[in-house]
């Protein structure tokens, strides 16, 4: 039956993720292989974040001068942008793109792993798979994605201010000081923080749980990959609605 089915995959997701933590153990090769899977998976993100980040802004400016110059509230051009940023859009979208660029490298990482019999032979060896190949990416991805949405945050801004002042003519001082006036550090920039930890964690674990247990063949390999970028985005978009509720009371 499909809700026993279901009921039977969340539980092997709960216990998965439950081994995550306990392997998660600092040793000096656990924290070698943490900063290979922070580079891979962090820094190599970095262009696309920048690139993304950028537009955001510029369309975020666009679109806002417009809706707010209706109404004569075009002053309040960066305090919208920067609110909407750090409280929805910098996580929600730093999100999106790390799960599309880390989060399926991952899924098809550990995939090919279980199709070339390379999780089987590090049981064999008395090595934890969980511990040597899925616990980095985890803690890798939950310490990179808040650095992530910083700079995705930084970009955008940067953006807008130059289409906000250079080309739409606001007045420079009066965008910034709203903007530090308005966006607050705990309920705003910590917030978006937050957020992004969870959602890194969240990605992470979902991809490796989908790419860990895929069928040991190039076509489970592929299905594993779409099945982690689908199901993470997705529970990314229900956690970011459940964690706004609580958060922005």
């Amino acid at each position: 039956m499909p809700f026993v089915a279901a009921t039977r995959s969340l539980g092997r997701a709960g216990l998965f993720s439950l081994a995550v933590l306990r392997a998660s153990v600092p040793t000096r090769d656990f924290l070698a292989e943490l900063v290979r899977e922070i580079y891979k998976i962090g820094a190599r993100s970095l262009p696309i974040i920048a690139v993304g980040g950028a537009f955001v802004g510029l369309v975020l400016t666009l679109q806002g001068y417009r809706t707010l110059a209706t109404f004569g509230a075009s002053n309040s051009l960066s305090t919208l942008l920067g609110l909407s940023l750090y409280r929805e859009l910098g996580p929600v979208l730093t999100g999106l793109l790390f799960i599309g660029r880390a989060g399926s490298s991952i899924a098809a990482e550990l995939g090919l792993m279980r199709a070339t019999d390379q999780i089987t032979a590090l049981g064999l060896m008395g090595i934890d798979p969980v511990r040597k190949a899925v616990a980095p990416r985890f803690w890798a991805a939950v310490l990179t994605v808040p650095l992530l949405t910083a700079f995705f945050c930084s970009f955008a801004i940067a953006a807008s201010y130059l289409e906000a002042v250079h080309v739409i003519g606001l007045d420079a001082g009066y965008f910034w000081s709203a903007l530090k006036d308005n966006v607050d550090f705990v309920d705003d920039y910590c917030v978006a923080f937050l957020k992004s930890a969870v959602f890194g964690g969240t990605a992470a674990l979902v991809a490796a749980y989908v790419g860990y247990h895929a069928e040991p063949t190039i076509e489970g390999t592929s299905v594993a990959t779409t099945r982690a970028v689908v199901n993470a985005s997705l529970l990314m978009l229900m956690l970011n609605f459940v964690m706004s509720a609580l958060l922005f009371q």
